[in-house]
């Protein structure tokens, strides 16, 4: 079964994987992760520009600038050696992987303010990211990629979630509506 997390960034997608993960247990549940699935080179791949200094960077609030192709091919292994995958990213919801699978889409909701202010905490007061930059780029691209590229999404998944509510909260509202919407033998430890 694939499951995908969607949502801003910082929504809570990532803590609520690991969370999915735990409550199942980690042998039965891959989680991958969308960030490690964006372009790396400019001029092969994805949506690249220019920033002030010249120098060209990924466009990273663009579903383009995702190796869809790798990521695809990245859950269909996945899926050949687990029960679970979940992906979790931006653009999760957009997976198209190959291999038959049930899947369940899940949208990561929170507030775009509360979203920025755990991107300031984890970008800039834990990872030295320079504020001001961050700031800037959400105010000139990030705030309207996400209106564009990310939001729409949300009617294309089978849940909504809070993604202010305790991780654990959340992870069991998910295997609910998972097993609701495949059988009660879904997913679980007994499946």
């Amino acid at each position: 079964m694939l499951v995908t997390l969607t949502g801003g960034a910082g929504a809570g997608k990532t803590t609520l994987a690991v969370a999915l993960a735990a409550t199942v247990g980690p042998e039965r549940v891959r989680v991958l992760h969308g960030d490690d699935y964006y372009f790396a080179e400019p001029g092969r791949a994805g949506v690249w520009a220019p920033d002030e200094a010249g120098v060209l960077r990924l466009d990273v609030g663009h579903p383009e600038s995702v190796d869809g192709g790798r990521l695809a091919a990245d859950v269909d292994a996945a899926l050949a050696r687990t029960p679970v995958v979940v992906v979790e990213g931006l653009f999760a919801r957009r997976v198209a992987p190959q291999r038959p699978c049930r899947r369940f889409d899940v949208f990561v909701d929170l507030a775009a303010d509360l979203r920025l202010v755990r991107k300031i905490d984890r970008k800039c007061v834990a990872g030295g990211f320079p504020l001001e930059v961050l700031l800037r780029n959400y105010v000139r691209h990030r705030r309207a990629a996400h209106e564009r590229h990310v939001e729409p999404l949300r009617w294309e998944c089978d849940l909504v979630v809070d993604g202010g509510r305790a991780p654990e909260a959340l992870a069991g509202q998910v295997w609910e509506a998972v097993r609701g919407a495949a059988g009660p033998r879904a997913v679980g430890r007994d499946s």
